[in-house]
């Protein structure tokens, strides 16, 4: 399952709610970041995850993916003698067309996911998983890092890099073996961009676009009677009724918001939505996302 959507709607906190929510229902699940995030050592209170597989919870593993050692990784793989693998990454020449190819980190990275998945891991002494969560980039980057094996798949006229690559594309537009989940908050332009998200990873990419996720969803606290009856106690001089008052008119108007923009993500994407509450916490920490994990749909 990979999680994008627009910067800042918590989509790493949603992949891991997700994970949790999987491994609580008994399946054996790894929570992929990229880009060395270093997210989930933060929440559990964790040395860096770094690139091992390191079990959090029960059912619930987590690896931080480096591309330079997913890139170790697939040449001993390939060359399935350690000291050729060393010389060739040591190599003065190698780094330089390692470094000067476009996309090659992402094809790596993906590469790692893929073998993640596998029933039969070409890592020795690999652990099998029912459910790899990949906290992907965002969007763009996202769409990029999806089309990356395509790419690669195209520019590639023969060897194991196009073998490879047209093996990954093939998984990603498997909808049997890989889906998408969106991210969004319920604002106008999050809503805009997983609309146009949706369109590109459909039609651009041959994903399948699963599941939408509305994050931070205020709650519907006060009925349109109820607030017209706040109102007036709004104007009040007692200043902790108005304050009180005024607040709770505030979080009216906001939560009305919301669910128009909720209608606006339903009217124009194809998915099924889900929703996740609005956390009033300062900062969140793993029982806030434990409560977000018996949300998930």
């Amino acid at each position: 399952m990979i999680v994008t959507g627009k910067g800042g709607v918590g989509k790493s906190t949603v992949s891991l709610a997700m994970a949790m929510a999987a491994a609580e229902r008994g399946k054996r699940t790894i929570l992929c970041e990229v880009s060395a995030q270093e997210r989930l050592s933060q929440a559990f209170h964790r040395a860096e995850v770094g690139f091992h597989e390191v079990e959090m919870a029960e059912n619930l593993w987590a690896i931080s993916i480096d591309p330079d050692e997913s890139m170790k990784e697939y040449l001993l793989i390939q060359l399935k003698v350690k000291a050729m693998r060393d010389l060739l990454v040591n190599s003065r020449i190698f780094g330089y067309l390692a470094a000067a190819t476009p996309g090659l980190r992402e094809l790596v990275t993906f590469g790692k996911v893929w073998e993640l998945a596998q029933p039969n891991r070409r890592v020795k002494g690999g652990r099998e998983y029912d459910l790899v969560i990949v906290d992907a980039p965002a969007t763009g980057q996202g769409v990029g890092f999806l089309q990356t094996p395509r790419t690669f798949a195209n520019v590639a006229r023969v060897g194991p890099i196009r073998s490879q690559a047209e093996t990954l594309d093939a998984y990603i537009t498997n909808h049997r073996k890989t889906g998408v989940a969106l991210v969004a908050l319920p604002e106008e332009m999050p809503v805009n961009e997983s609309a146009a998200l949706e369109r590109r990873l459909t039609d651009d990419v041959g994903a399948s676009v699963d599941r939408i996720v509305m994050n931070g969803l205020y709650p519907d606290r006060f009925s349109a009677h109820e607030v017209a009856r706040l109102e007036p106690l709004a104007e009040r001089d007692d200043g902790r009724v108005r304050a009180a008052c005024r607040a709770a008119i505030r979080q009216s108007r906001r939560a009305a918001t919301h669910r128009e923009q909720l209608a606006r993500l339903e009217e124009l994407t194809e998915a099924p939505i889900s929703t996740l509450p609005f956390l009033f916490e300062p900062q969140l920490g793993i029982e806030q996302v434990r409560e977000l994990a018996r949300e998930v749909v």
